[in-house]
């Protein structure tokens, strides 16, 4: 059975999450909430209308892993310099907690086009 909180997720639907993620209100909603099961529900809709099932348990566990992931690097990088490395999808991550307007269509907060090609999922929603 592949429906269980161990499955691995696609690079589509870890760059629907940062892309919901990146929204400020969900951004507001996640800075204070130390019970944020709603929140995490509300991802997971969001996630269902774009044809990805997940629940919102394994929304929480992959956005933990991700700030978890990023966090380390981040003082790893600190702590030995260069050459930094860096995690998939640390640039966006990156853009999301340093608070930068992420742009979908480039994948990047600034000129960083990482992940150019890459589908924009703001069109998905029309």
């Amino acid at each position: 059975n592949d429906t269980g909180a161990g499955k691995h997720w696609s690079d589509n639907e870890v760059r629907a999450l940062i892309n919901i993620w990146s929204d400020e209100k969900i951004q507001q909603m996640l800075e204070g909430a130390t019970r944020n099961k709603e929140i995490f529900e509300e991802i997971a809709r969001r996630l269902m209308k774009r044809g990805i099932d997940r629940d919102w348990k394994q929304c929480r566990t992959k956005y933990k892993n991700l700030k978890y992931e990023y966090r380390a690097l981040q003082k790893e990088n600190e702590h030995l310099g260069n050459p930094k490395r860096k995690m998939r999808f640390y640039d966006e991550v990156d853009c999301i907690l340093r608070r930068q307007p992420l742009r979908p269509s480039s994948w990047g907060c600034e000129s960083s086009s990482l992940l150019s090609g890459t589908k924009n999922f703001s069109d998905e929603i029309k």
